[in-house]
């Protein structure tokens, strides 16, 4: 085998004869200035007759200006170091994005515009609407930004205006000079690292670098480091602990990048190695998440003694887009699994993982980059002197502690007020602040569903839901109306002379009062503001509660009707029925008239015979089933029956009522009733409930006794009479009605 130190060496190509054969080879193997050489052309190894020969063609690229241009401005901000980053500032002002949510904004703009164009073109004075306009859009912008749900600052987080690391590090530093390079042959452009100086003091600084347009974000990966970039950030760390300088970190990164060539180059143990070697560096460290900060990828810079956080920033182990693929199979529940996660500043700071929030101008962080930075500047020394008082064993142990706290809880702490509120179960509306539009669709919506039920002959619903809504209205309507017309302060003070009162019951002279006070507030009650409120809402619940007991009714005659359906049907199958009906249907026919009124004598006469069999059959076959038929009743007779029946209701109302007003007994138990259920609406005791159901009891047995007067009795008596007379039924008299609903 030759050997390289004795053999002769030429070089052919257009390398410098000055290389030595070691260098070259050196290079061959790690590559000239950190690009391997397979990149930069083809190389040849190969023995010769005279020795070792090696041929280098080197691929003719553009020169670039690095690390310097050719003309360095040496007036540049932050010194002639600073031609070191090849950031820039952008020839063209990015194109502003506007956000889904935000586009209720953009018309109120629009109108904005609108309206000085108009101006301008017109020579009119427009300064009192665009004022006006503005204005509107300034509220609409604060109402917006300060009730932003968790995927709404996700999409904040990622905006693709959002100032980037470098564009804060300029902003914040007097100095800066970018350091490259991971010294094992790669500089990862997604990890920015240099130093920079704030007001004097000096920092090492090292962030994700995301692009600010397409161009940018193909070349720095859209922020995600392979390993070599944690690999640069380790060796700045190492760098920084031994010379004292502080580190700041700018977090800003979906995850690290997570391609097949990434993970053979050691992924995971790049990021191990990083969290290892954070938790002893002997410097402060404060972290900063600007943007996104995606799982071991930001956490490889995160080890922190503070971690603060943009207001509209983002911290997570998961995307939310990847939580919702792998919990409910779809990325569309991704607002459902950012308020899950619990993601934002906020929910951080309140778990302990977060330190601090960093605030934001209204429409994020982009509509005022440097107000941003210098938030963020003022926030980095504030953490900094706070840190900088603690001596090397207690800033290790103060960053040690502060990830041992995580996820640790303890039994038995009370919960937070805002905590119990949560776990409430969901409560109704308060009265008062449900529209009348919104009740009268709720009450038109269950007319709805009534009768298409009874097109279906099926009825299951329920109303009582929507009653209780009502009538909390209506009480609450009634308690504005006696505030107003100033009964509400009467009543109260007659309620605590009622509860100073040794016995329960009350007095002739209270009676009176209590009486006096009912007069009043019903004579008055058409003057509340809020009347035609309360008028509307009584009618709602009048509709309703008819609706109600038609409902119940039909649902009770469900069973009875299908059982007749089937029983007529059985009838009309007879074969001696069916034969007759024929028969009539043919005669019909061939007479040529379809009105029954027209029908001759002789037909009319066996019609009328057909029908009469029917029905026999039908009574017949219903008795047997055990259905049993009292009478037939035409329409014009149950309106008579109805208008009786109204009468005497009317009638004994009328006289239960002067009954009760001729016996104070009576309607003194009642009076007390009331107030009763008025004083302990919210929560009756058992004791109140025990009392409510005795009254109950006593002025129940009360009106049965008045219903036993003479008086009641003939008149009942009297409409039996006349109802067994105009239906043509038993002395009984009696009669079941279908209620009707319209």
């Amino acid at each position: 085998m030759a050997s390289v130190s004795q053999s002769p060496v030429t070089f052919s190509g257009s390398l410098s004869s000055a290389t030595s054969a070691s260098d070259l080879l050196r290079s061959s193997m790690n590559g000239v200035n950190g690009v391997p050489l397979k990149t930069l052309g083809k190389g040849h190894v190969g023995h010769g007759r005279k020795g070792l020969n090696i041929v280098a063609k080197v691929r003719k690229v553009k020169k670039h200006e690095y690390p310097w241009p050719q003309d360095p401005d040496p007036n540049v901000k932050g010194g002639v170091l600073s031609h070191l980053s090849p950031f820039k500032p952008l020839k063209e002002k990015p194109k502003p994005v506007t956000l889904e949510f935000e586009k209720p904004l953009m018309d109120l703009q629009k109108k904005i515009i609108d309206v000085q164009k108009m101006a301008n073109e017109t020579g009119l004075d427009f300064s009192d609407q665009i004022i006006s306009l503005e204005n509107k859009y300034q509220q609409a912008l604060k109402d917006l930004y300060t009730h932003l749900t968790p995927i709404q600052r996700v999409n904040i987080a990622r905006h693709p205006n959002r100032p980037t690391f470098l564009d804060h590090v300029f902003n914040i530093t007097d100095k800066f000079v970018e350091l490259h390079g991971d010294r094992a042959g790669y500089d990862d452009p997604a990890v920015v690292t240099g130093i920079g100086t704030i007001d004097g003091r000096r920092f090492m600084f090292m962030g994700h670098q995301k692009g600010r347009n397409t161009k940018e974000n193909i070349q720095r990966n859209f922020g995600m480091p392979t390993p070599h970039g944690y690999r640069k950030a380790l060796r700045m760390m190492y760098y920084a602990d031994h010379h004292g300088f502080p580190i700041v970190t700018f977090i800003d990164t979906p995850g690290a990048f997570a391609d097949l060539k990434s993970e053979e180059l050691g992924q995971g143990e790049a990021i191990a190695h990083n969290l290892r070697t954070m938790f002893g560096l002997k410097v402060p460290i404060v972290s900063i998440v600007m943007g996104e900060g995606g799982s071991g990828g930001a956490l490889a810079i995160g080890c922190a003694n503070k971690l603060l956080m943009l207001e509209n920033a983002v911290f997570y182990v998961a995307s939310p887009e990847a939580c919702a693929a792998i919990l409910w199979k779809t990325a569309k529940a991704s607002p459902k699994a950012a308020e899950k996660l619990k993601i934002t500043a906020n929910e951080l700071c309140k778990l302990q993982i977060a330190d601090g929030i960093i605030p934001e101008p209204l429409g994020g962080a982009h509509a005022d980059p440097q107000w941003t930075s210098m938030q963020i500047k003022n926030a980095i020394l504030d953490s900094m002197d706070e840190l900088e008082k603690m001596g090397t064993e207690e800033l290790l142990r103060h960053r040690m502690l502060k990830f041992r706290k995580i996820g640790g809880f303890q039994e038995g702490l009370p919960v937070d007020p805002e905590k119990k509120v949560n776990m409430k179960r969901k409560e109704e509306p308060r009265p008062g602040l449900i529209s009348d539009k919104a009740l009268q669709g709720e009450v038109n919506k269950l007319k709805e569903q009534i009768l298409k039920a009874k097109e279906t002959s099926s009825i299951n619903m329920d109303q009582n839901g929507l009653i209780e809504k009502l009538q909390r209205e209506i009480n609450y309507e009634f308690s504005e109306a006696a505030k107003a017309l100033g009964i509400e302060e009467k009543l109260s003070k007659m309620r605590e002379e009622f509860a100073k009162a040794e016995n329960e019951q009350l007095t002739p002279s209270q009676i009176k009062n209590l009486e006096n006070l009912k007069n009043e507030f019903n004579e008055n009650l058409a003057t509340a503001p809020n009347y035609g409120r309360l008028k509307y809402k009584l009618s709602l619940l009048k509709e309703i509660t008819e609706a109600k007991t038609f409902a119940e009714n039909y649902k009770k005659a469900l069973p009875l009707k299908a059982k007749v359906n089937e029983k007529f049907k059985e009838v009309l199958e007879k074969p001696t029925l069916k034969q007759n009906i024929e028969n009539i249907k043919a005669e019909i026919e061939k007479s040529g008239v379809s009105n029954i009124e027209e029908f001759d004598q002789e037909l009319k006469e066996k019609v009328l015979e057909v029908r009469e069999q029917v029905e026999s059959e039908f009574v017949n076959a219903l008795e047997s089933s055990g259905v049993h038929v009292t009478s037939k009743v035409d329409q014009t007779s149950m309106s008579m029956i109805k208008a009786k029946v109204d009468e005497l209701n009317a009638e004994i109302n009328q006289i239960i009522q002067d009954v009760i007003e001729s016996t104070p007994d009576l309607k003194n138990k009642i009076e007390i009733l009331k107030l009763e259920i008025v004083k302990d609406k919210n929560a009756p005791s058992k004791e109140s409930k025990e009392k409510i159901e005795s009254l109950q009891q006593q002025i129940k047995q009360g009106v049965a006794d008045v219903m036993s007067f003479a008086a009641v009795k003939d008149k009942y008596e009297q409409l039996q009479a006349e109802l067994a007379e105009l239906a043509g039924v038993g002395s009984d008299g009696s009669l079941i009605k279908e209620p009707i609903y319209a």
